[in-house]
């Protein structure tokens, strides 16, 4: 449980610093830029749905200042064209040309007598660059106008690209609506457009933009969708029966005269003029095909969500499944702007995006250490049942051998009733020690995995040293080694009895092996502060100090060990170190070459 949780909380905490990261950085421009590409993108990528408009484009080009007199001969020409236009019926008329200067005083009386018998039109204002009034046309020209409205837009942010423009502009407390929105109200005979901090509302038509944001609408761009008529060709060849009952847009796009044009979602590298861009915001207006911006906090929690699933799966789910359900989350955080936008909502994918790729790397590093730690556990555990296949091989063939010697004794020979009764004592008490050393193996096994629980008990301590001393004493009487001990008969320990006498024995036997014949091996025991002190001591061969460096190393023998010609596999020590640090101790070791050995059991000392 206590993995599981420590796993939890880790993929936990690489999703949220995944989804902090996103978060944070999606308020930057770099972000901002990358939304505007992805925006771009869906326009390009999602044809907008057809619609049959009622607008057209009347437009001064390059042929009509060619042929008529150009720039200079503006008022005039376009006078001309309002009263070619205005018998044909035109539901609106929208002037995207600002006339806020006099000029050639019958040039102007002659536009300003056109303007008046146009019906619903709409004259073009700008505010002044610094924003202190607004530039109108000249009173003569306002007098025919059913309706001012400004021509601002809005490009960007972060690039020159336009995408957007500005329903409402105030200067000096005059408030202007743009030019296209005052179009759809004179078309639809709408005597007043209401607004309130999040929407304006013409005909029944209700266009979400607040206020505080500066009224934002995003234009949706189609290509080919509004008729153009050249100036020129209506002056030369007649009206268009197209143009009634049409909101008409009337404007500049000679690349030689006009100053507003820019780049839209559409643009190939040709931007697009000013009166164009108005066009298409009535449109968007006028068919409904409004873009709706999601609430800044919505890709945030989008990419929360994600960053957690995706981290949650590659935690919790094995083989290619998992790395199939971070694909799909993945898929699904790309997708979700994509099927946002075909709904008419535009959802800002930085923070989506980035954040489940972010996790994905998270998730992808955490699961290879994650896998490849569990690889080293299992290898870990293969050594450790291959050491203790060599252990039960080592420790164990001594009980066995006596066994087998003893029961093919007892078969082949006749043996008196006392030898036999003595040997059947012998391969009882053999067997039990070996039932005994299975039972300590594999707690010892437990141990070395963490899983053992000790069963800790209170005994003496001179009991556990005679008991050891006794099962030793065979292998010291054959080499002649005298084995002593000083052990005070009242000295007790709390700890785990089987362990503690598999600890002592190894030592003992250690101690035995790998001593002179004639020499002798002392076993001691004290209590001193809040220690309990268990020491073997020998006087054999010894070690150096990079010997002892190494000596509690799995399968570590000294080079002197191996020439001595005992039979050992180098785990003993290993695993008295790992019974003596389980319950909390220490073991010490003393030794030089040529003096002997002391080894030292040293734990705390919880009973007296």
């Amino acid at each position: 449980m206590g993995r599981r949780s420590n796993t939890a909380a880790i993929a936990a905490g690489l999703a949220l610093a995944a989804w902090a990261v996103a978060a944070g950085v999606s308020f930057t421009a770099l972000a901002g830029q990358f939304d505007n590409n992805v925006y771009d993108f869906l326009f390009r990528a999602v044809a907008a749905p057809r619609v049959s408009a009622p607008v057209a484009l009347v437009v001064f080009d390059e042929r009509t200042f060619r042929e008529h007199g150009g720039i200079r001969k503006l008022r005039w020409t376009l006078a001309e064209v309002l009263e070619k236009i205005a018998p044909a019926g035109p539901a609106a008329v929208a002037v995207d040309i600002t006339l806020a200067d006099e000029g050639d005083a019958q040039e102007d009386a002659r536009l300003a007598a056109a303007m008046a018998r146009t019906p619903g039109l709409i004259l073009a204002c700008e505010m002044m660059p610094d924003g202190s009034a607004w530039q109108d046309p000249v009173a003569g020209f306002r007098t025919g106008a059913a309706a001012l409205g400004h021509v601002s837009t809005l490009a960007g942010p972060y690039d020159d690209v336009n995408r957007r423009i500005t329903l409402e502009r105030v200067a000096q407390r005059q408030r202007r609506w743009a030019l296209s929105l005052e179009a759809l109200r004179v078309m639809t005979r709408t005597v007043e457009i209401v607004s309130s901090p999040e929407d304006v509302t013409v005909d029944g038509r209700t266009i979400r933009s607040r206020w505080d944001e500066g009224r934002p609408l995003r234009v949706r761009y189609a290509e080919g969708s509004i008729p153009s008529y050249s100036v020129a060709s209506i002056l030369s060849g007649g009206v268009p029966r197209e143009l009634a009952g049409r909101a008409v847009f009337i404007g500049i796009t000679a690349t030689s005269a006009v100053p507003d044009r820019l780049f839209t979602p559409l643009s190939r590298g040709i931007p697009m003029p000013g009166v164009a861009i108005h066009a298409q915001a009535f449109q968007t207006m006028q068919a409904g095909l409004l873009l709706e911006d999601v609430p800044p906090s919505a890709p945030v929690v989008l990419a929360l969500g994600l960053c957690l699933g995706l981290l949650a799966v590659l935690t919790y789910v094995r083989g290619w499944a998992a790395w199939a359900g971070a694909g799909a989350l993945l898929a699904t955080a790309h997708a979700l702007p994509y099927a946002g936008f075909t709904r008419g909502l535009v959802l800002a994918p930085f923070a989506p995006v980035a954040g489940t790729w972010l996790a994905l790397l998270a998730g992808g590093a955490f699961r290879y250490f994650f896998v490849r730690r569990s690889l080293e556990a299992s290898q870990a555990a293969t050594a450790r049942y291959q050491q203790a296949f060599h252990f039960v091989a080592h420790e164990m063939r001594t009980p066995l051998t006596a066994i087998q010697g003893s029961s093919e004794l007892m078969t082949r020979y006749n043996l008196p009733e006392g030898k036999r009764r003595e040997m059947g004592l012998m391969i009882n008490a053999e067997s039990k020690r070996l039932a005994r050393m299975i039972t300590t193996f594999l707690d010892v096994e437990k141990l070395t995995a963490g899983q053992l629980e000790l069963r800790r008990g209170g005994f003496a301590v001179l009991d556990l040293v005679d008991t050891c001393y006794q099962r030793a004493l065979p292998l010291a009487e054959r080499k002649q080694i005298r084995v002593t001990s000083d052990v005070e008969e009242t000295l007790e320990m709390q700890a785990d009895r089987e362990l503690m006498e598999y600890a002592l024995y190894n030592l003992i036997t250690n101690a035995i092996k790998y001593s002179p014949p004639e020499t002798d091996v002392r076993i001691g025991a004290a209590a001193s502060g809040g220690e309990m002190r268990i020491t073997v001591r020998d006087q054999g061969m010894g070690m150096d100090q990079a010997e002892l460096k190494n000596l509690f190393r799995k399968f570590y023998r000294t080079r002197k060990a191996e020439q001595s010609g005992e039979t050992g596999t180098g785990i003993g020590l290993s695993i008295v170190q790992q019974i003596v640090e389980h319950h909390g101790g220490r073991v010490e070791v003393e030794s030089a070459p040529g003096q002997g050995s002391t080894f030292t059991i040293v734990l705390p000392r919880t009973v007296n």
